[in-house]
């Protein structure tokens, strides 16, 4: 079992594979992020679908991106030689190729390859013969294409060959998908494509604005939300993964290759801070569209196109990564009633309006209608930003984030000229704050608690001064802050929430501590004026990346390893967003909860 920080990632902004430091590409979905993979190794075993091109004898292994860009650089060293794999998915191509470019660099090295084509999440053995020349493997739907020098030949349902690389000498291989039907030559020209792929890459990433001393660890935190964008709708997925566990050997393992409204503002931020207007844009009008429709039927997720049924299934043929099971594709949680989603959209409006991307007569319409279905809906209980598969109830959260949704409204009509019913939208505002401030907070034990009347903590509840909810300096907020830091952190790491009680999500399986609230933590201590603790916490968490700069969503502290699918949006959202607050105010576009208005009465408290 490959551990998930071995891994890199290549993307081309539609699909996206994840190659092992030992030079085996163990999962590729292709033409989407969210199509059947073609190597699902990374789920199972070689013989479920894998690309190996790595030295024969024993080697030791280096690798980086090149700067600014996802063309990988891995150095091998053997007794006899050295050589360097230069890989990429070739950017901005309707149809996906992978090209992977070995130059020798000293003496001489003996590669080898093994290609395994197993189509559906490695269930389908492909047709594979030669056709002009060229390597070429059908079944239902998909196509797969090689163009190399290299000979190769086929072993027990594989392709393989070995060769030799030279001081000086380069080996070509292009791997291109194409729809069975529409066969297309992949271009052999690997060493172009691949200087192609980065000078995209670079002329994209030179425009991330500077963030005093992270510049590399935000640049590469807005390249990865990049990649994970889909390019012809804009619609950008929380991980181009299913089913790594969030503990290996338990059931903690859903299916991230869609897009979550949940992420909608933080990413929006993420962009703005970053100087991306264009790519917020985007975004915005793809979640925009998406929503479309009956405010009622409002979804957490969707497909990169907007799909909404997003179907669960178990892929039982996949033994799952480190025995982790089930293995799914699908996600259920779309039919969740998530009352966080309404209070993104509206900020995504806000926030957006702020940057001077205004509403649309349209936008605004249909932002009104959303209003209407909350103002009805916001005192029901729901499944919550964690998506719990128990029983409903009223999380914090969520009710913070109904407030963000009629104060952003407030704020909407009062400073960019829209019309609405701003006095009963305040009111609204007004009341829901009240009812949290009363059934949510926990005198006991001085914090805000997961849902109305519980004594359970949820590091959700950090983001109640990012939200502007209350000021960081509110007593109330500074108790949450200590409570979490007494009951949720394991080696100084924090947790989402006691994950072993099954009464509180319905699965009682404990998971790694959770690296976005671990960021969360470092913005709300240097909100709360606690500088120190909040960078040498933010240090840390900087330090934790892969060697290649790359976070998944948990990490387990005992053995030092990250846990849960990979790369993860949703953390290299939370750093770019503590990054921006710690950074120096002159330095720092990220002022989500300075709002340009006055704060409500019940806002201003005596310091």
């Amino acid at each position: 079992m490959t551990p998930i920080e071995d891994y890199a990632l290549l993307g081309d902004r539609r699909s996206a594979a994840l190659v092992s430091r030992g030079g085996s590409v163990d999962w590729w979905c292709t033409p989407r992020f969210d199509s059947p993979a073609c190597f699902a190794a990374l789920l199972g075993a070689p013989e479920n679908g894998r690309f190996l091109l790595a030295p024969k004898e024993e080697a030791v292994s280096t690798r980086h991106y090149r700067d600014g860009s996802l063309v990988l650089e891995t150095e091998h060293a053997t007794k006899t030689g050295r050589v360097r794999v230069v890989e990429c998915l070739v950017r901005d191509t309707e149809r996906p190729t992978l090209v992977r470019l070995v130059e020798g660099i000293e003496g001489t090295v003996d590669m080898h390859l093994e290609l395994i084509v197993r189509f559906d999440y490695g269930s389908v053995v492909p047709w594979v013969r030669r056709v002009d020349g060229a390597w070429r493997a059908v079944a239902g739907p998909d196509g797969l294409e090689m163009a190399t020098p290299v000979h190769v030949h086929g072993r027990r349902m594989s392709t393989v060959a070995d060769f030799v690389v030279h001081a000086g000498e380069q080996v070509p291989f292009a791997l291109g998908w194409f729809p069975s039907h529409d066969p297309q030559r992949v271009k052999p020209n690997a060493a172009e494509l691949i200087e192609q792929t980065e000078r995209g890459w670079v002329e994209w990433t030179s425009r991330v604005l500077p963030t005093s001393e992270w510049r590399e660890a935000v640049t590469r935190s807005v390249l990865t939300l990049e990649a994970l964008t889909y390019a012809p709708t804009g619609g950008i997925v929380a991980a181009p993964t299913t089913s790594l566990p969030e503990a290996i050997g338990g059931s903690r393992n859903w299916d991230y290759r869609f897009c979550w409204v949940r992420d909608a503002t933080l990413t929006l931020e993420a962009l703005l801070a970053s100087g991306f207007r264009e790519e917020a844009d985007r975004w915005r009008n793809w979640l925009l569209r998406t929503v479309a429709g009956d405010p009622e039927k409002l979804q957490t997720m969707y497909g990169v196109d907007g799909e909404r049924r997003l179907t669960e299934l178990d892929l039982d043929w996949l033994p799952g990564y480190g025995g982790s099971r089930p293995v799914r594709s699908g996600n259920c949680a779309h039919t969740q009633l998530q009352l966080d989603t309404y209070g993104e959209l509206i900020d995504v409006l806000y926030q957006a309006a702020r940057h001077g991307i205004q509403p649309s007569g349209n936008t605004w319409e249909v932002a009104r209608l959303v209003l209407d279905v909350l103002e009805r809906r916001w005192t029901e209980p729901d499944e919550g930003i964690w998506e719990v598969r128990g029983r409903r109830r009223h999380f914090t959260l969520s009710k913070v984030l109904c407030w963000v949704a009629f104060d952003r409204a407030v704020a909407l009509v009062e400073h960019f000229d829209l019309d609405g019913p701003v006095d009963r939208w305040r009111a609204l505002r007004d009341t829901i704050h009240a009812e949290v401030s009363e059934r949510s907070y926990n005198a006991s034990k001085g914090a805000f608690v997961q849902s109305y009347g519980s004594d359970e903590l949820d590091a959700a509840t950090l983001l109640i001064p990012a939200v502007g909810f209350l000021p960081a300096t509110d007593p109330r907020v500074l108790g949450t802050i200590d409570a979490i830091e007494r009951e949720l952190i394991v080696d100084g790491l924090v947790r989402r929430y006691d994950a072993g009680n099954a009464s509180i999500d319905g699965i009682g399986e404990p998971e790694g501590v959770f690296l976005p609230c671990s960021f969360w933590m470092a913005e709300a201590l240097a909100l709360a004026g606690r500088g120190d603790k909040a960078r040498a916490l933010f240090e840390r968490l900087i330090g934790m990346a892969n060697d290649v700069g790359l976070y998944s969503e948990e990490y387990d502290p005992v053995h030092s390893r990250l846990l849960g699918n990979f790369p993860q949006a949703f953390t290299h959202l939370a750093l770019v967003g503590a990054a921006y607050t710690l950074s120096p105010p002159s330095t720092s576009t990220r002022r989500r909860r300075d709002r340009d208005h006055a704060q409500p009465p019940y806002m201003q408290r005596d310091e």
